[in-house]
């Protein structure tokens, strides 16, 4: 029973979160804001549930528990994982998130039990001037990074950089980061929800309470050394007819691509890995055997390892991830 599964995402209403997920990518909800869409999950804290077909009202994970491991494809089954290993979110920051850092895969297993977490974001929109911190602006020793998070200095050793639409960034595990306020971002993971905050602006939780701190897990992971976007390849690639296709990142944990339809464009799933894409503008209409699913902006699909072929027909843009 492989098919083509329209996803409907778990919503999440952090405190920095807007509405432009609600007023402008499909999101009906009575949240008063989202901050995050869960658009491919299928981690304990937030299940995508397939909308259309056979297995409609199953969560994708229920489904994948059923069919086996082939769905998606060879290349997982050489990693040797035993869960889902991607998690796709939309990201709205009305307000700054908090500076943060993930840890490797080693050490969120020994700490933690879980995945570690490296991403990459795409930026979707941005507000006049908006921006991410990404790294240390040069290396610094842990004492003065000890130094600079009680002091509340931590933002003035961080590199700021001003974001635009269309723009990638790779962001691996131990790098420090944040998402600055005006900017929505698709951001594509290892399906992993362990952060630890270094630094907050003093905000609190619903609770009243300040919001809990990571300083020492932080200290353990964090890269010290400046970051180089070196992975975000920007290439431009004939392997999808019909389609302007640019690749942005091709790593071990995932590979992505931006993909612009212009009326019709004819893809593949092979057996190696599922794919997953995200529409961020215009509508288009997927056609696969008998299978017409009509997509909008803010849709997300599952098409399972060895579908084979469909077509995407209309006008828009999507993100496109595999292994």
């Amino acid at each position: 029973m492989r098919y083509p599964m329209k996803l409907k995402a778990p919503l999440k209403d952090y405190l920095w979160g807007g509405t432009r997920l609600k007023t402008a990518y499909g999101k009906k909800t009575e949240l008063e804001s989202v901050a995050e869409s869960w658009e491919l999950s299928c981690h304990a804290a937030g299940m995508s549930v397939i909308e259309n077909g056979e297995a409609a009202g199953k969560t994708l994970a229920q489904w994948l528990a059923e069919e086996g491991r082939e769905p998606l494809g060879i290349k997982v089954d050489a990693k040797a994982q035993d869960a889902f290993p991607l998690l796709v979110k939309l990201i709205d920051a009305k307000k700054n998130l908090s500076i943060q850092v993930h840890p490797t895969d080693e050490y969120a297993r020994r700490v933690e039990g879980d995945f570690g977490k490296t991403e990459m974001w795409y930026i979707v929109e941005t507000e006049p001037r908006a921006s991410i911190f990404y790294g240390v602006k040069e290396a610094i020793t842990k004492e003065d990074f000890a130094r600079h998070i009680r002091e509340n200095t931590l933002t003035d050793i961080l590199r700021r950089i001003e974001v635009h639409k269309g723009e990638a960034y790779f962001i691996p595990a131990g790098t420090i980061h944040a998402i600055g306020k005006g900017t929505l971002i698709c951001e594509i993971q290892q399906s992993s929800n362990v952060t630890y905050r270094v630094y907050d602006y003093d905000r609190r939780g619903k609770d009243g309470k300040p919001r809990e701190l990571h300083i020492k897990k932080a200290m353990d992971v964090a890269n010290l050394e400046p970051v180089k976007n070196s992975a975000v390849l920007n290439l431009s690639v004939d392997i999808f007819a019909g389609a302007k296709a640019r690749l942005i990142v091709a790593e071990p944990c995932f590979t992505v691509y931006e993909l612009q339809i212009e009326d019709s464009a004819r893809l593949f799933v092979r057996e190696d890995s599922f794919q997953t894409f995200t529409v961020l503008e215009g509508a288009l209409t997927l056609l696969a055997g008998d299978e017409i699913l009509p997509l909008g902006k803010g849709d997300t699909v599952f098409l399972p390892a060895g579908l084979g072929r469909y077509d995407l027909t209309g006008f828009g843009k999507v993100i496109l991830s595999k292994l």
